[in-house]
């Protein structure tokens, strides 16, 4: 399920993204970037459209993922 950004909380949502850079194994490019960068710029990525914050309900999670990995027909309804 997708979760539109503007219906959380700006302290809710900005504790999802500081989570999600903080996790291991993501990657910002060759240049060391400061966290409150990392999480500007996943940010700027969700209020553009370029990433979606989805709910599995299958792990009971929240995840940040690339709107391209979703189907057409769900990229049309953005």
């Amino acid at each position: 399920m997708i979760i539109p950004i503007d219906q959380l909380e700006a302290a809710t949502l900005h504790n999802i993204i500081e989570a999600f850079v903080l996790r291991e194994g993501t990657d910002y490019g060759e240049q060391e970037a400061s966290l409150e960068d990392k999480i500007q710029q996943v940010h700027q990525q969700l209020k553009r459209g370029d990433v979606l914050l989805v709910y599995s309900e299958l792990h009971e999670s929240v995840n940040i993922l690339p709107k391209d990995q979703f189907g057409e027909a769900i990229q049309q309804q953005l």
